[in-house]
């Protein structure tokens, strides 16, 4: 079960890691933080590059304490609050990414709950800081505060389309 987590953690976080990355440089493929502000633009949120600069450093930290091992819970509710919101902006498109979908974002969430609740293993920097086992509801309070704060975001964050005045052509 040890390598199982620290394999888990390791692939799950430098992911999160890496998009976060391109959201903000030209790394990985970024398109630096001019293409991470369109972007969120483009997808309808108002902040421009202090979303940008938000998301992507949420994704970075988050990622990276999640692949060490490092204040697990707390680093999981931030990776599941940033791609909660991904999650919000595929919403329309269905499950599958093959259709831009909100399957990578929703399995993302899923491992990032379940290292929540699982803690991150023998081999990890919590456990060699002596911070494990983390008390059982850390991981409801961690899914509950990552979840919500994702929605809250796209509340907040978010603007609604505008619709186009009806025009004579329009309303027939």
């Amino acid at each position: 079960m040890t390598i199982g987590l620290l394999v888990l953690r390791l692939f799950a976080g430098l992911l999160i890691a890496g998009h976060g990355i391109q959201k903000t440089t030209n790394y990985l493929g970024g398109h630096g933080l001019r293409g991470g502000i369109e972007e969120f633009k483009g997808d309808g949120f108002r902040g421009g590059a202090l979303t940008a600069l938000a998301a992507g450093a949420g994704q970075v930290g988050s990622g990276l304490f999640l692949a060490a091992g490092l204040l697990t819970p707390p680093a999981a509710a931030v990776a599941m609050g940033v791609m909660t919101v991904a999650l919000t902006v595929k919403w329309r498109h269905g499950l599958w990414v093959q259709n831009d979908g909100y399957e990578y974002p929703l399995v993302l969430v899923v491992v990032a709950a379940t290292l929540s609740a699982t803690g991150p293993g023998d081999w990890s920097l919590d456990r060699a800081l002596g911070l494990t086992p983390w008390p059982s509801w850390w991981a409801p309070l961690a899914v509950a505060v990552g979840v919500g704060s994702g929605l809250l975001t796209r509340l907040v964050l978010h603007r609604p389309p505008v619709s186009a005045p009806a025009t004579p052509e329009r309303a027939r």
